[in-house]
């Protein structure tokens, strides 16, 4: 590189390093850097205590707060450090242009994770680290809403992998035809539900069917609800006379695999009418595990809503998965094109989008969100 366009790197390279100087010192005051160190000294010295382990629940929460305030506070003194370091080496350097390359990409570094901190800033909600539990659930359009249920099924789990998430099928309801009825997951990974809330609604495909002999061009619909998994720590009160307990046989593909013992499980809350099911594993006692799970995150976001309810009726419906709150279309034939109809965002490749490249749209719609409040 000549010495001009050196210059102009040390330039740009200033620019943006001052820049993401001001976006960190603005976390130290949000974020309670001082308070959130000082809580982590606490806990250390609360495990340090001969009877930390006497209540195993409580030592377990203190521990799991523990990790996660350590995780953000190495965020954050990576970010602080990083841009100092930065700033420091370009006085150094001057027009050394090795130097500058490398420097160069350590900012591209630190630029995606101070984009990161300030996405995960929007997740402020209290249920938003947790795990998630997704459902896709087939609406109008016959076998070609049933093949898109599953496309999206696949879509989500491409999103999951592309974030390090880990992935555990809890449910599926295969199709006669092609395609299923309905699947639940279990998607488990910091932020999960914060990111994933962001799909709840109906989501549009149009394209050609490949199941119609005409080749005509069909429109399909399915529908997509998220929950936050919650833990021990919240305490949901389901008794056992509450509860009525079937068991069946899972279904499959037919052949040899087909389970021929009832390990199937639906539970139902009769208090509520709150129905789930697991068949994912061939063991009766997993799945019913499975299921108590997924009730207790079912009840847990039902009290949730019924509380914003009474807050804020508006804001209540604006989390109910119905086929009248269509959010996004995916458009196969006679363009492509995949749009958010809440926020405008729009994607051409859609291939690409239905193989889970959905952060673009998650995190309009998280900025839509945080202007709105």
């Amino acid at each position: 590189m000549s010495h001009e366009t050196n210059t102009n790197l040390v330039f740009d390279l200033k620019r943006i390093l001052d820049d993401l100087k001001s976006r960190v010192s603005n976390f130290e005051k949000s974020m309670k850097i001082d308070v959130k160190k000082d809580r982590v000294r606490e806990i250390e010295a609360r495990i340090l205590a001969p009877d930390f382990w006497a209540e195993q629940k409580a030592a377990g929460l203190l521990q799991k707060e523990k990790v996660n305030l350590e995780k953000e506070l190495s965020r954050f003194f990576y970010a602080q450090n990083g841009v100092q370091d930065g700033l420091e080496l370009l006085e150094m350097l001057g027009d050394d242009q090795n130097g500058l390359l490398e420097i160069k990409s350590e900012v591209e570094k630190l630029q995606k994770a101070v984009h990161g901190m300030e996405i995960e800033r929007m997740l402020a909600g209290p249920s938003d680290i947790n795990n998630a539990i997704l459902n896709v659930n087939v609406g109008q359009g016959g076998v070609d809403s049933q093949d898109f249920t599953e496309m999206l099924l696949r879509m989500y789990s491409r999103y999951a992998e592309r974030r390090g998430y880990q992935v555990e099928l809890m449910d599926i309801t295969p199709a006669e035809e092609a395609g299923i009825k309905s699947a639940t997951i279990l998607v488990s990974g910091e932020y999960a539900y914060g990111y994933l809330k962001a799909e709840i609604g109906v989501h549009r495909l149009v394209r050609i069917s490949p199941f119609d002999s005409n080749a005509r061009r069909h429109t399909s619909f399915a529908a997509v609800w998220v929950i936050p998994e919650v833990d021990d720590s919240f305490e949901i009160d389901i008794r056992p006379e509450d509860l009525r307990v079937d068991t069946y046989r899972a279904g499959g593909a037919g052949g040899q695999h087909v389970n021929k013992t009832e390990s199937a499980i639906r539970l139902t809350h009769l208090p509520t009418n709150t129905v789930v099911a697991c068949q994912a594993e061939r063991s009766q006692t997993k799945n019913r595990a499975t299921a108590m799970k997924l009730l207790r995150s079912k009840l847990y976001d039902l009290e949730i809503k019924k509380r914003l309810a009474e807050k804020d009726k508006a804001e209540a419906e604006k989390m109910a998965a119905t086929f009248g709150s269509q959010i996004r279309n995916y458009v196969l034939a006679p363009y492509r094109l995949a749009k958010d109809l809440r926020t405008g965002f729009e994607m051409g490749n859609v291939d690409a989008v239905l193989d889970g490249d959905l952060q673009g749209f998650i995190e309009s719609y998280l900025l839509e969100q945080t202007k709105g409040s």
